[in-house]
């Protein structure tokens, strides 16, 4: 049931020399307030529980050939000097007097298509102040909303004579901390998120930025001191402060860059190929930048403020929008011991041209049709709705650097791969494949086939799609996260949803809660996944991390569920290990949420550990509660979540690099009803490097009333499935 509530509180028309306004959240647990600064610049604060979070902090956006000149404030840019002090500044900085403020609430619920929880509250109060700028004649609006879990808020820039077609040369949004604060961050960088996270006070940034910038295909820094978001933060008092954005559409995706002398962080918009932020048109606003703020780390995990930020579902039918579990051809090429091209014949491949009917296939290719075949059959038989495969075709022998525009075509198959032998096999076993783009960064050349891409993908029963954007985009000079490459991820989107696809993006942006508004948008990478086990391998309490940061914006393709640690196992000349436990690895499928799971491994790792596998047989994939039982980023995740249309329960934990004892209650379950928990944990001599493998599984029935205490090795966990037994 939805609920709407729309209050009217004031509108009033203000004079110059009224400075501050003053919000609260519904439970008055947050205060923000709003004021004008004595040159006119906007500001604004928040507290929490009475304690300030954010200090006074600059609003206001820098435009490119602006005529308007001002005395610059040396307080608004880290690198400003004495000689900065007057000149040519182009400004939608200063200057302004408030001309309108309006007040409201609103109080909602709504279901999502898929999600931790099958309905949501959208529960806040709004700010809106409208600026005028009185040098210039031109007006923008900054609307707060304040939640129970945080503040939103945003530039919009309404229809009006001076201000139309303008350009960002930065936005000037700053978040002042109140202390050196522990932060949990990567580098900000323009081209990829898939870094290990580093953990350190603030001030600390400088100096270990250069350490936490490990090689990647394509990557661009910005500054020793800049940062991304979703930025986790825990204060020397227990405040938990995450910041990130919401809603990022037609817009340049924002980074943070810190003021390490003062604790001010402010806003870093990635630059298209020229160098500008973004190309503006009124009306239009810029994407919401948000903190979500809690003494109490569950809560972060729980905050549904992201989703709330976006607009409600564009898609009329949703019916085609399902989750789902799959395997796929990947892991095998990921570790080496399979390839992506047939053959090793072709330094240069021309499509159209080059004839693979002449070439020497490499003995290697792992998208081959009896391959494939194997993956479908253990699928079948193991309840898993979808197949991907990787490396199906053409093009894949010379694909990555060598700044190729015709790298793909995405509808010709290499000649072992026969798609339509395979759409009938696969169909015949009840199990849907999933289609693989990789662009190569080519973005143009991606648009230029994307409908007939998507059409032969519903020709041949593909109703999902992964897709990549490894390498440097093309055209040259633009940035995986500027505003053209955004743009084209939206696009990609909108145009998958009029074929009724599912998306699963990988290299491509951050999400930002856009999958409320298109719920194909069923899954991304955006992050170190799985993969980088096989490339040196992640730290072992990465996963303890993600769901902190990465996952705030939306759910992650991970790819969990590798068995065997030791890769030299599957490829001798790879001597990488995965970080993890064996239990650690079956806790994902819970503390990781996505409605698109995979099980990475091969089909005959898993047929060496039948007993554990049961557990991603069994877990669900869409869920009706979400309860997040234990939390501190950088150490440990207890998650219980509550399976759709079910009575069942699944609990996961992820433990990071100290053993420890989880303690929890069972009190979510439902009053006077029994459970049989299978709980599959650490042996007491688990250990993520030396002993991965060791795993127990034990049998016991619980109720509402149960306690549990489970060790966790270091890098471990446990997963327990919990069935209502019937009466």
């Amino acid at each position: 049931m939805k609920q709407y509530l729309f209050s009217l509180l004031f509108s009033l028309t203000f004079l110059s020399n009224v400075s501050a306004q003053e919000l609260k959240s519904p439970n008055q647990k947050f205060q923000m307030e709003f004021s004008l600064l004595a040159d006119g610049t906007p500001s604004y604060t928040l507290s929490y529980k009475g304690r300030v979070v954010i200090k006074p902090s600059k609003l206001g956006l820098e435009l490119k050939s602006d005529k308007k000149t001002m005395l610059y404030d040396l307080t608004f840019s880290t690198n400003a000097s004495e000689k900065d002090l007057l000149f040519d500044k182009n400004s939608l900085l200063n200057n302004f007097t408030i001309k309108d403020s309006q007040t409201s609430t609103f109080d909602e619920t709504w279901k999502p298509v898929w999600g931790e929880e099958d309905q949501i509250r959208n529960h806040y109060n709004e700010l809106a102040i409208t600026l005028n700028q009185s040098e210039t004649n031109r007006q923008i609006v900054i609307r707060f909303r304040l939640f129970d879990d945080g503040l939103g808020f945003r530039y919009e820039f309404p229809t009006q004579k001076n201000l139309t077609y303008f350009i960002i040369k930065e936005e000037r949004t700053q978040f002042a901390m109140t202390g050196d604060h522990t932060a949990f961050w990567i580098p900000g960088d323009y081209d990829t998120q898939e870094y290990d996270y580093t953990t350190s006070k603030l001030s600390e940034i400088r100096g270990l930025t250069e350490k936490a910038k490990t090689d990647n295909v394509s990557q661009t820094t910005f500054s020793p001191t800049g940062v991304q978001t979703s930025l986790m933060m825990k204060t020397s008092d227990g405040i938990y402060i995450n910041l990130h954005e919401a809603a990022l559409i037609d817009y340049s995706c924002m980074h943070l860059n810190l003021d390490d002398k003062n604790m001010v962080f402010e806003s870093w918009l990635t630059p298209s190929a020229n160098g500008d932020k973004g190309n503006m048109q009124a009306p239009h606003h810029s994407p919401w930048r948000t903190i979500i703020v809690s003494d109490d780390a569950r809560d972060i995990l729980a905050s549904k403020m992201t989703l709330n930020l976006n607009d409600p579902c564009k898609i009329e039918d949703t019916s085609w929008i399902k989750p789902v579990k799959y395997v796929g051809v990947w892991w095998e090429m990921i570790t080496g011991k399979s390839s992506w091209s047939f053959t090793n014949e072709f330094p240069s491949v021309q499509l159209g041209i080059t004839d693979y009917s002449k070439a020497k296939p490499n003995g290697t290719h792992g998208a081959t049709t009896t391959n494939v075949k194997k993956y479908i059959d253990f699928a079948a038989a193991n309840g898993f709705g979808g197949v991907l495969v990787e490396g199906w075709n053409e093009g894949w022998e010379d694909w990555f650097g060598h700044a190729k525009d015709y790298v793909f075509d995405f509808v010709t198959p290499y000649p072992d791969f026969d798609v339509k032998g395979i759409h009938a096999y696969a169909k015949a076993k009840g199990v849907k494949m999933i289609m693989h783009h990789e662009t190569s960064g080519s973005i143009r050349n991606y648009e230029r086939h994307m409908d007939e891409a998507y059409q032969f993908m519903k020709d041949n029963g593909y109703d999902a799609v992964k897709s990549g954007y490894v390498g440097d985009i093309l055209p040259k000079g633009e940035n995986h996260y500027d505003q053209w490459s955004v743009n084209h991820y939206q696009y990609a989107l909108e145009k998958a949803a009029e074929y009724k696809i599912m998306i699963n993006a990988h290299e491509a942006v951050r999400p930002t809660g856009i999958s409320r508004t298109y719920p194909n948008l069923i899954g991304n990478e955006a992050a170190r996944g799985t993969e980088y086990q096989s490339f040196g391998g992640s730290k072992p309490n990465h996963v303890t991390v993600l769901p902190f940061t990465r996952l705030i914006g939306g759910p992650m393709d991970y790819t969990p569920g590798i068995f065997e640690m030791d890769l030299s196992k599957l490829n001798p000349d790879n001597h990488s290990h995965v970080n993890s436990t064996l239990a650690n690895q079956l806790a994902l499928y819970v503390t990781m949420y996505s409605p698109l799971q995979m099980a990475a491994d091969l089909p005959e790792n898993y047929n060496r550990f039948l007993d554990a596998f049961q557990f991603i047989k069994d877990v669900a994939i869409d869920w009706t509660v979400s309860n997040y039982l234990e939390a501190e980023p950088g150490q440990y995740i207890t998650v219980a979540r509550k399976a759709k249309g079910t009575n069942n329960w699944f609990v996961g934990n992820v433990n990071g690099e100290t053993p420890r004892t989880s303690n929890i209650k069972f009190d979510f379950l439902e009053k006077g009803k029994k459970y049989e928990a299978t709980i599959y944990a650490d042996a007491k001599d688990a250990h993520y490097k030396t002993n991965p493998q060791a795993y127990t599984i034990r049998k016991m029935t619980v109720t509402s009333k149960s306690k549990l205490a489970q060790l966790s090795a270091q890098g471990g966990g446990y997963a327990i499935s919990l069935i209502e037994i019937k009466k």
